[in-house]
């Protein structure tokens, strides 16, 4: 018997250490070994801890006491391995009605536009041009204030790069505030960007979100933060665009970035840029607020302007007339 006391004594303690709540008297409920109301064995004290034991063994690989990290079970990490990627299939039927280029429309005067504006881009992040850009595969999109249609050059922008034999694309939702790109591709909004600075169990590639275009991948925003300003300024945050900007050296990294006075998140994001692209909304934008924006604007080498909602232009206009965009 003593020796049945001292498994049982032995079990208690493993689950203990476990992170199992055990109670000191450890209840087995008469009517579930032998029907009677007599004070359970050290038999069946053993059994009733095996049986919470193999209860709670699936639960013992979520949480390393010792480190107080989540760790992922065996299950899940076989699960995690057997999984693909997340992937979404972009309605590009539905964005050519909001006015975005699609495959189909690729001579489109909306289309040829977007081929003047990344010509450049593409020539400095891939260094054709005569001085080498640091970071210049890394382009913020930005504009001084909401509503001027820097998401819609941002999305355009990385449909025509992804267009490219030369160069893939990332597409980063760095409007960690308001993010609207996974909205607009029908993609999940997480995990993603700030979820990579706070999680020390996701790896990047989880958080990508590979589209029907071969060429391109989105990042989303991820988990909203109430710190996000001061996680976008960490040193952890510059580790991260490092790492991006050099896994692939043909990868052009698009960030859609809040608005330069709206927020103070894409000023911090500016500094870790190798590009700027400020849309300003035409006829409606001040030249106070650009220039107020420009000067909020600091480290960065390349700094670029594009023109949205002008009601019109020549470029592209052998294709034909293209409709103005609604975009944000």
């Amino acid at each position: 018997m003593s020796n049945l006391i001292e498994q049982a004594a032995k079990r208690l303690e493993e689950l203990r250490r476990a992170g199992v709540d055990s109670p000191d008297d450890v209840s087995v409920h008469p009517r579930e070994h032998g029907g009677s109301d007599i004070p359970p064995t050290p038999e069946a004290m053993v059994l009733a801890l095996g049986e919470r034991a193999a209860a709670y063994a699936p639960m013992r690989g979520l949480r390393d006491r010792r480190s107080d990290k989540p760790v992922a079970s065996d299950a899940v990490q076989a699960r995690a391995t057997q999984e693909p990627g997340r992937h979404v299939n972009i309605d590009f039927g539905w964005l050519k009605t909001r006015g975005f280029i699609t495959p189909e429309a690729a001579m489109s005067q909306i289309a040829e536009e977007f081929r003047v504006i990344k010509r450049p881009i593409i020539r400095n992040a891939l260094g054709r041009g005569g001085n080498r850009i640091r970071n210049g595969n890394l382009v913020m999109v930005t504009s001084a204030l909401p509503s001027e249609g820097k998401t819609f050059t941002s999305l355009n922008l990385a449909l025509s790069m992804a267009t490219e034999v030369d160069s893939t694309v990332l597409l980063v939702d760095g409007d960690v505030a308001h993010p609207s790109i996974p909205g607009l591709l029908g993609a999940p909004h997480g995990p993603g960007l700030l979820d990579l600075l706070t999680r020390d169990d996701l790896d990047f590639g989880d958080a990508l979100v590979r589209t029907n275009v071969e060429k391109l991948s989105i990042l989303p925003a991820g988990s909203r933060h109430r710190r996000s300003t001061e996680l976008l300024a960490s040193e952890q945050m510059a580790s991260l665009l490092r790492e991006i900007a050099t896994r692939y050296q043909d990868r052009i990294i698009v960030f859609d970035s809040p608005p330069l006075l709206a927020t103070t998140e894409a000023r911090v994001l500016a500094a870790n840029m190798g590009q700027i692209v400020m849309v300003v909304a035409a006829d409606s934008t001040s030249q106070h607020a650009v220039n107020q924006a420009l000067a909020t604007i600091e480290g960065c080498e390349v700094v670029m302007m594009v023109l949205n909602k002008a009601s019109r232009t020549d470029v592209g206009a052998y294709y034909g007339y293209y409709p103005n965009d609604e975009a944000t």
